[in-house]
Formats: C-alpha cells, sequence, structure tokens
C-alpha cells in the first residue's frame, strides 16, 4: 500500500501543476497591452480606464497608472470582451472632480511710474474649475497678497482677481498662458488702490488628473496712488498721484 502511494504521489504533484498552469493561462488568456508614446509596452489586465486614466495590473501583480494622452494604443486579444467591461464599469468611474484650488508664488524686481525700484512678493489663492470640456484649463476667482518693498517704505494690496490659465495642449509636459484681472484694494489710508492685471507663460506638469505644477515667467501691473509732495513758492503741499507698479518675475504655482 506504501509503495502504491509512493508511485502515485509524483503523479498528483504532475497534476497539481498542470491545474496551476491552467488556471494561470486562463487569467492571462484575455491580458490586454498598453502601448505608450514612448514606444514601451506594458502587458497586463486592464482594472479601470476612462478619458483619463488607464491602470493595468502586470503578470507579476503590480498595478501601474498611466493617463490616458501617454497612452498610444491599447490591444486586447479579445476586444469584444474588453469593450464589454468598460461599459460594464463606467457607471462607477468617478470622473475627474469640477473643483479646483489654484495656488501661485512669486517674487520680482518691480518699479513704480516714475522710476523707483521696489522689490515684490506675492501670494495668491483662487478658486475654480480645472476641468472644461475634457481639458485642465482653469478658470476661477480668489484674492492675494501684494507687496512692494523698498528700504523702509512699503505698499501692500489685497488683488481680488479672476484668472484663466490654459495649456496649449493635452500633455504630461505642456507649455501654459494664463491672465489674471482685478482690483488691488489699499491695505493703508496712506494711498489707493487700483486695477491689477498680470499675464504669464511657462511650463506645466501634470501630476495626476487633478493636480498640476507649474513655473512661469510673468509680468503684473498695479495701479495706486500714493502720497506726494510738490514745493509751490515755497509751500509744501501733500496730495494723492497716480503711480503704477510694473513687476516681471517667476512664478510658481500648483494645481489642485
Amino acid at each position: 500500500m506504501c509503495k502504491f502511494f509512493s508511485n502515485f504521489a509524483p503523479d498528483m504533484k504532475k497534476l497539481a501543476l498542470i491545474i496551476v498552469l491552467c488556471f494561470l493561462s486562463l487569467a492571462y488568456a484575455h491580458a490586454e497591452t498598453i502601448v505608450l508614446h514612448t514606444g514601451a509596452r506594458v502587458e497586463g489586465t486592464i482594472l479601470f480606464q476612462n478619458d483619463e486614466v488607464v491602470i493595468v495590473r502586470d503578470e507579476a501583480g503590480a498595478r501601474f497608472q498611466y493617463l490616458r494622452t501617454d497612452v498610444a494604443e491599447i490591444l486586447s486579444d479579445n476586444a469584444e470582451e474588453a469593450e464589454q467591461v468598460d461599459i460594464e464599469a463606467e457607471p462607477e468611474i468617478t470622473t475627474s472632480k469640477k473643483a479646483s484650488i489654484l495656488l501661485e508664488l512669486s517674487c520680482a524686481p518691480s518699479i513704480m511710474i516714475p522710476f523707483s525700484p521696489f522689490g515684490n512678493a506675492a501670494i495668491d489663492l483662487l478658486a475654480g474649475t480645472h476641468h472644461i470640456k475634457d481639458r485642465h484649463i482653469f478658470i476661477g476667482a480668489g484674492v492675494g497678497y501684494h507687496g512692494y518693498f523698498q528700504d523702509g517704505c512699503s505698499y501692500n494690496f489685497l488683488p481680488i482677481e479672476a484668472k484663466l490659465s490654459v495649456p496649449f495642449m493635452e500633455a504630461t509636459h505642456a507649455p501654459v498662458f494664463g491672465i489674471a484681472l482685478g482690483y488691488g484694494v489699499a491695505l493703508s489710508k496712506d494711498y489707493i488702490g487700483g486695477i491689477y492685471t498680470g499675464i504669464d507663460f511657462g511650463y506645466r506638469y501634470q501630476i495626476n488628473p487633478k493636480s498640476a505644477l507649474a513655473v512661469m515667467v510673468f509680468a503684473s501691473f498695479q495701479q495706486a496712488r500714493l502720497n506726494t509732495t510738490v514745493t509751490i513758492d515755497g509751500n509744501t503741499y501733500t496730495h494723492k498721484a497716480g503711480r503704477n507698479f510694473v513687476s516681471p518675475g517667476i512664478k510658481f504655482a500648483l494645481f489642485f
């Protein structure tokens, strides 16, 4: 009896191995191949996909996520089955959030016209949408703080502004253009604020469907009326005169 089981045991091991191999072959019988624009190919099973991302599990069980804009083609052993899975999964897919926050930090030399050199530091926080017609276009509004400094003198404004930021293409790496328009409220009674506007151009990196990081060069314009003194016939008079702050510099922006 023992001899019988000892002879039968190797056959049982072979049978178990065959069963395992059969299950593995069935599990990956309908695997897809993800072809990226870089030419790289990833073979595995698509777990989730929509117009923005593709999540795939490779044969080793590791999961990878790719932006849809980075995917050139998806090859499937069974196109009909893959299409059916997408249709069934679509109601559960959560699209990219519509609401978004834009945080901008900048520093720059500044010139007050008539000519007088200043330094400028600014921070802006805006809320809006980062997803318009399947594009990562930001449009929103918010407030900020803009300070202009010269030795012991400073002028501070609270800009209430609207902002539009548009990438030139839908890709992970893309040039981006932005424009802002608003009104800078003076933070002191010694001077008066005015119209604020700014433009920027630079590079944007799409971290994921909801977040992006940008580095840009910019130029801003802040209108103001400041206290000035005029001497006429030996008498000194103080009045508010129009002055403009022009600031070219570098800006960092985070969309999230």
